[in-house]
């Protein structure tokens, strides 16, 4: 075993040799290394993986012999990453000696061996030594792509090789700055159906603890608090959480709201917090999923929500449909088609690669859209999100008309007591004109803020000049809102999928197929989809002609 220095597991103390550290450790700490990997059958990897775990997070020594060999960083290749440079520990094995005993023939003690022959077993052993760390170096590299950036920051400050940015940094640079903040706030199907569902559930708020997850400016941590909310947490990781505590003490209600800044995964939360009543976030993106915000909700939710806790947004469904698009296909295509006498299609081609997001009137969707993922959040999972779907669109057409596209869009619900939904649940559309807050924010006073159910949710009210007072109840309101094309833009718009060869369809045509949904291999904030489809001339009959794929990137 190496004569190298090396540092004990669980404090500061260097020994002389890795025998002597894991010895300290066994006889100080009660932990015994070897015995600990043999009882768990870890590789090398795991070896290394629970070396680099006990140096990164410090256990104590109890918690680490408690380990099963089932927790996530035995996964994770983060923890291939070394703690200490040149860790002795990570070099060696599970045998305690360089001695020829560990030969299959062995027969006499090591001191009874001829020196040729043990030096010659100590070279092999000292070159296998060698080839395991040649071996982890590289698998370090591959795996978190260490080369390449140590090449870039070895370039010169004037060179054009810049490091790539990973799927975070960029995501929450773009939400520091104002202009994405002031597109969302302004989309008022959004923000008024929000707005609605917490102020008008003050029953639901009053003394709650409401934990708001990505808050951007903090505008529903500032309506949690209206509606009596005794403790709001505002987390954001971009650098607008520095707006949102300056918001929330210009607004005088920095004693309601704290505003913290960081990763919802990494954060603990403030005064000894550990659980909250309520969470309320904006995490949906274009195609819904576009973004991969809900994971971080929901690891939220497994982090900090109670049981019985409720979830706002509560649910959300995936919607299909059957797109006429021409508009959108002219736009996009058509055009290249003919450019003062000149074909310029080839430059056409990349739009079907890739899905498009842009605003579609009602009169374009032609079937009863479908849903291909119905997203209860008190209970889905992030493996979920990866999933396979069937769909069956009908056309309502009254006319022969070419379909261009496939659209997607989604509904979502707030439930006050974040109970699923049933399928068929309609969802509030609304019109031009609609989503107003004048009905949750009367002009000149402050909306009724009562207490909630546990605390008897009762309020006086008249039936008129003279009439006597009576108690009603508040009943929970749930709210909801759609992104679809029969209701009012907003700033998600639509996403469609641009078929290749347009399917025509009458009344009664049906098109059936998977839809296929998983984040990019590229980028995990990106989004895979694939379609499958077929047609055929009603539900009744068998399909006609081979099976249409096409792959698009949501980006």
């Amino acid at each position: 075993m190496s004569k190298q220095p090396c540092q004990s597991l669980f404090e500061d103390k260097t020994l002389p040799s890795v025998s002597e550290a894991l010895e300290y450790d066994k006889n100080t700490h009660g932990f015994d290394l070897n015995a600990l990997c043999s009882k768990l059958a870890l590789d090398f990897h795991g070896r290394i993986r629970l070396i680099n775990f006990i140096r990164r997070s410090k256990p104590p020594a109890a918690n680490a012999l408690a380990l099963t060999g089932k927790e996530s960083f035995f996964s994770s290749d983060e923890f291939l990453r070394p703690v200490l440079e040149d860790d002795p520990l990570l070099l060696n094995d599970t045998s305690d000696d360089w001695s020829d005993d560990d030969e299959p023939d062995a027969g006499p003690s090591s001191s009874q061996i001829d020196p040729s022959r043990r030096i010659a077993l100590l070279e092999r052993k000292l070159q296998q030594a060698k080839q395991d760390l040649a071996d982890y170096k590289a698998l370090v590299s591959q795996r978190l792509d260490l080369s390449r950036l140590q090449d870039a920051m070895r370039e010169p400050s004037g060179s054009s090789k810049v490091v790539e940015r990973d799927d975070d940094s960029h995501y929450f640079q773009s939400y520091g700055q104002n202009d994405i903040h002031a597109v969302m706030i302004q989309d008022s199907v959004r923000t008024s159906t929000y707005a609605s569902f917490i102020l008008q559930n003050p029953e639901l708020f009053r003394d709650a603890i409401v934990l708001d997850v990505g808050c951007g400016t903090g505008i529903l941590s500032l309506f949690a608090a209206r509606a009596g909310a005794k403790r709001v947490i505002a987390v954001d990781a971009s650098d607008i959480a520095k707006k949102a505590k300056q918001i929330v003490e210009t607004n005088g209600l920095q004693d309601t709201i704290t505003v913290v800044q960081g990763k919802i995964e990494d954060i603990t939360l403030p005064d000894g917090i550990e659980k909250v009543d309520i969470i309320v976030s904006e995490w949906m993106g274009y195609a819904l999923l576009y973004e991969s915000m809900l994971d971080s909700v929901l690891r939220a939710r497994d982090r900090f929500l109670k049981p019985g806790g409720v979830m706002a947004p509560s649910q959300c469904r995936m919607m299909l449909g059957l797109c006429e698009a021409t508009d959108i296909y002219k736009e996009r295509i058509g055009f290249w088609n003919d450019i003062y006498g000149f074909d310029l299609s080839a430059m056409g081609e990349e739009v079907y690669l890739d899905s498009v997001v842009d605003v579609v009137g009602p009169e374009t969707l032609i079937s009863e859209p479908y849903p291909v993922k119905d997203l209860y959040i008190r209970d889905i999972q992030p493996r979920q999100l990866d999933f396979v779907s069937s769909f069956t669109l009908t056309s309502n057409s009254d006319r022969r008309t070419k379909v261009h596209a496939l659209v997607l869009y989604f509904d979502t619900f707030f439930h006050p007591s974040g109970d699923r939904l049933p399928i068929d649940t309609p969802v509030h559309i609304t019109k031009e004109g609609g989503g107003s807050l004048a009905e949750v924010w009367p002009l000149g006073g402050k909306p009724d803020i009562v207490r909630r159910k546990s605390q008897s949710v009762q309020r006086r009210t008249s039936e008129g000049p003279g009439k006597p007072e009576r108690r009603a109840s508040q009943s929970p309101k749930t709210m909801s809102f759609s992104t679809g094309p029969e209701s009012v833009p907003t700033h998600w718009k639509h996403t469609l999928f641009l078929l290749r060869d347009p399917i025509v369809v009458e009344e009664g045509n049906v098109v059936t197929g998977t839809f296929h949904c998983k984040k990019s291999e590229d980028n995990s904030r990106e989004l895979d989809v694939e379609i499958h489809y077929t047609t055929k001339a009603s539900a009744d009959v068998e399909a006609s002609g081979d099976v249409v794929v096409q792959i698009f990137k949501v980006r």
